[in-house]
């Protein structure tokens, strides 16, 4: 095979994975739209007979916390054009990233598709699967850092929100699998699981903030999901202090400490420099 051929067949894989980033993003929109109901499908909030509602388990968060999709699926829009650039086509970067982004858009669809159907138990299988792939993309561009800020943004910015708001949203996935399947938490108070689940993501979010060397993106959309998990167990059914205090606690812990490790590596990059 000629070196010619070697540098074709590169190309057309590039042209592959942009389109099929395209197509993934077009159906995550399409799917996203069925679960706000806009194709006539039940809303997220109400399907599965309300597992999913604010009130539905401690680890719900309020209505408001999912707004946070509008700016995930705009920054995932803008990174579809991205990648687009004839700069970004055979970038080692987005050979990295492509497939898996695109994957994990066929993931959300299949997601909401899923809860839309009832399908508790296959959704928890989803969640987790795209929380794995998220993971996965973000160990890809934390080892290959942006060239410009516009990249930052677009690319580590929207994938930073996505991973974050993801691992508050399994959490509030599987309390609500259990919930609706009966299971009474092995007699132990509800209040204690809902902080010890608290206390995992507290785990999390500081060891992202770590391997990522202070990624704000990750930690605001965490603070978020926490932030609107504490509301809502401030009132109504799930009212639970214990939540609330835990929750707050876990924001301010996963917040504080990503921007503490973000000024210090600012820090020292700027004194390498000099």
């Amino acid at each position: 095979m000629s070196a010619h051929t070697l540098i074709d067949n590169k190309t057309n894989a590039d042209l592959y994975r942009q389109i099929t980033v395209t197509l993934s993003m077009a159906f995550c929109i399409v799917g996203s739209m069925v679960g706000v109901g806009v194709f006539g499908g039940t809303p997220i909030a109400e399907a599965a007979d309300g597992a999913l509602g604010a009130d539905a388990t401690r680890l719900a968060p309020a209505g408001a916390a999912f707004s946070i999709w509008t700016v995930v699926y705009l920054g995932l829009v803008a990174y579809t054009v991205w990648q687009w650039l004839p700069s970004q086509r055979a970038s080692q970067r987005q050979r990295a990233l492509g497939w898996l982004v695109a994957a994990s858009m066929v993931l959300n669809a299949i997601w909401i598709l899923s809860i839309q159907a009832a399908f508790l138990n296959a959704s928890v299988l989803v969640i987790a699967a795209l929380l794995a792939v998220l993971v996965n993309v973000f160990l890809r561009y934390s080892s290959r850092p942006a060239v410009s800020w516009p990249e930052a943004v677009i690319v580590d910015g929207t994938l930073g929100l996505y991973l974050g708001w993801v691992c508050v949203a399994v959490c509030a996935n599987i309390a609500a699998a259990l919930s609706s399947a009966g299971f009474d938490g092995f007699g132990v108070n509800a209040d204690l699981w809902a902080v010890g689940v608290l206390a995992v993501v507290a785990v999390v979010g500081v060891g992202l903030a770590f391997k990522g060397n202070g990624r704000l993106a990750i930690a605001a959309a965490i603070g978020w999901g926490l932030a609107w998990i504490a509301v809502g167990r401030t009132s109504g059914e799930m009212e639970s202090t214990p939540t609330v205090i835990s929750a707050s606690v876990v924001a301010v812990v996963v917040v504080a400490v990503t921007v503490l490790i973000r000024w210090r590596s600012t820090g020292q990059r700027s004194a390498s420099a000099k």
